[in-house]
């Protein structure tokens, strides 16, 4: 209700916001709407199939259904290797339990034992297992050994987890990024109960400042994100992205405090309204990333001096 009493009371001209109104979906219909923020979704299948509807009638939806469905955290980590951003060492593990309507024979092709011995080796111990899909800090275990791992993995049904190094911080940050282009960089510690986890004081210089927000941006840039949050663990001087999956991020103004708030608001309206103003009617008004454009277009994912120039192994 902020983001909508902020854009009204800009008091543009052919420009109002208020929360979408459903009452009936017809295939190929548009909605009356040029731009939806989308917040839930991710929880409701109805809603996404309203907004794949209004995506491909000209609807410019915030995120991208099509792509938010296809998206998910261990591709992020793939994606992120290719594109020379720092993660974690990281490796995808198949669920415990196999998932309904399947059998023995569905995971012939799945090696059993599995190679734990190389698994354990590349990521090492202390470990994280966490959902390669999903958020807000559910399902997200400690592991301390093999015996500890296969003992938690036990308790994760049909979840098919990522196991992931434990990347030892001395800083740690959650950066907002809106339109592939706006980025506030918060201080963040994790370790904090949920409701004081931005109380930290992490104070990164201008350098290091400047380094997160251009791997925010080349994070979002290619996964075609409007609205997103990228979460960066500082190690030996290396900003790592932990996570950056987050398309429906944490606004809450008691969670992210007051002047966070205040910036996502105001941001998040000039952005939307900037979307309304150059909307097109009955053309893909919707944001693509780059891998989805390069990989259509037959282009290589990234140059090779691009490339060389996002080498962080060198960079402190």
């Amino acid at each position: 209700m902020a983001f909508i009493e902020r854009v009204n009371s800009k008091n543009i001209e052919g420009i109002t916001a208020e929360p979408v109104k459903i009452d009936k979906v017809i295939q190929g219909e548009p909605t009356e709407y040029a731009v939806i923020i989308d917040r839930i979704s991710q929880d409701v299948p109805f809603y996404r199939a309203y907004l794949k509807n209004a995506a491909l009638t000209g609807t410019s939806v915030i995120n991208n259904p099509f792509w938010w469905s296809a998206d998910e955290k261990f591709f992020n980590n793939c994606l992120a290797i290719k594109i020379g951003v720092p993660v974690p060492k990281t490796v995808i593990l198949p669920s415990k339990d196999l998932p309904t309507d399947t059998n023995d024979q569905s995971f012939s092709n799945l090696a059993y034992p599995l190679d734990w011995e190389n698994i354990f080796k590349y990521i090492g111990f202390p470990a994280y297992m966490k959902p390669f899909a999903g958020g807000g800090w559910k399902s997200v275990y400690k592991v301390s050994d093999p015996d500890d791992l296969f003992s938690k993995h036990a308790e994760t049904g049909q979840l098919v987890m990522m196991l992931q190094e434990e990347i030892v911080f001395t800083e740690y940050y959650r950066c907002y990024c809106i339109g592939g282009k706006y980025v506030r960089i918060m201080s963040y510690e994790p370790r904090n109960p949920h409701h004081l986890r931005y109380a930290a004081d992490f104070a990164p210089s201008e350098e290091r400042h400047k380094q997160m927000e251009a791997i925010v941006l080349r994070i979002n840039h290619y996964l075609g994100y409007d609205f997103n949050t990228v979460e960066l663990a500082v190690r030996d001087g290396i900003p790592y992205a932990i996570d950056f999956c987050n398309p429906a991020p944490d606004a809450e103004v008691k969670s992210v405090g007051q002047e966070n708030f205040d910036w996502v608001v105001e941001t998040s309206a000039n952005y939307a309204i900037e979307k309304a103003r150059t909307h097109q009617e009955g053309k893909d008004n919707l944001t693509w990333g780059e891998f989805v454009k390069r990989s259509a277009a037959g282009q290589d994912l990234v140059e090779v001096n691009d490339l060389r120039f996002w080498d962080w192994t060198n960079l402190k």
